[in-house]
């Protein structure tokens, strides 16, 4: 029997919902610590609490963004274990890199790594049977950041044939209707780039005009976030033919237009 237990870091934010989310996944008395987050001394307390009793096997990160990773390695050493995930990044060195597919195994059952980059180029999933830990890759009760939109649409597209039934993100709640939230998850990408498209064609000539538009009423403290996102949707329009775009000083500032198409 497989046990999983929520132990949220206390990191609560505009882009971190209710605080990052770290698992701790047991088997037959062996367990792995999954995103155990930021360095923070009352987290970390209560991850160890998490562990009484039990034989901790690894620490696995599903990316180094700074609320996911930079406490593994340390967590890492205490508990003499090692720590697994796809790639460095700032405050994470893994000492067992995983690609796609690589299993973890601890008591009966294993962790199977599943590479979905979009979010981050080093984003992993982990499958255990029909759960999915998502990590950033599909969070609870909102829409993700994107760094490469292509990608992260073939990821969705990759984790929907899983068919996984039930999933953890890394963070908000748990979500057991996978199957919809993965659907609505490609829905909303699917419109929010027809909504850049549809600004575009009717007048929107750079990403902060963009911005106003498709993102009418946005908390101020989101919209450099905003920028981001529709700079990376464009990105890949540009990269498919359908926009041109000249970079400004600011991503904000970068004007687009449309190709002309016969």
């Amino acid at each position: 029997m497989t046990r999983i237990e929520l132990v949220r870091a206390p990191n609560p934010g505009p882009l971190t919902g209710p605080g990052t989310n770290s698992y701790l996944i047991e088997s037959e008395g062996e367990a792995i610590v999954l995103d155990p987050g930021p360095v923070i001394d009352e987290h970390l307390a209560a991850i160890r609490v998490a562990l009484t009793g039990l034989t901790p096997v690894g620490v696995a990160v599903t990316h180094t963004h700074p609320d996911h990773a930079p406490s593994a390695n340390g967590l890492g050493v205490e508990l003499d274990v090692p720590v697994f995930g796809f790639a460095d990044g700032p405050g994470f060195m893994p000492t067992d890199r995983l690609e796609d597919g690589s299993p973890i195994g601890f008591g009966v059952t294993e962790l199977v790594a599943v590479h979905t980059p979009g979010h981050t180029a080093d984003h992993l999933c982990f499958r255990l049977g029909e759960y999915l830990f998502t990590g950033d890759h599909i969070v609870g009760g909102s829409t993700v950041i994107v760094e490469d939109a292509a990608a992260y649409m073939s990821s969705l597209e990759k984790v929907a044939g899983l068919d996984p039934a039930h999933l953890y993100p890394g963070h908000g709640p748990d979500l057991p209707d996978a199957r919809r939230v993965i659907d609505e998850y490609i829905a909303h990408r699917v419109e929010r780039e027809q909504q850049v498209l549809g600004a575009v064609r009717n007048g929107a000539g750079t990403v902060d005009d963009i911005v106003d538009v498709v993102y009418a009423g946005l908390d101020p403290a989101l919209r450099m976030a905003a920028v981001f996102q529709v700079h990376t949707q464009l990105t890949k329009l540009k990269n498919e033919g359908w926009v041109v775009l000249d970079a400004g000083g600011a991503q904000g500032t970068t004007s687009v237009r449309l190709v002309e198409r016969a």
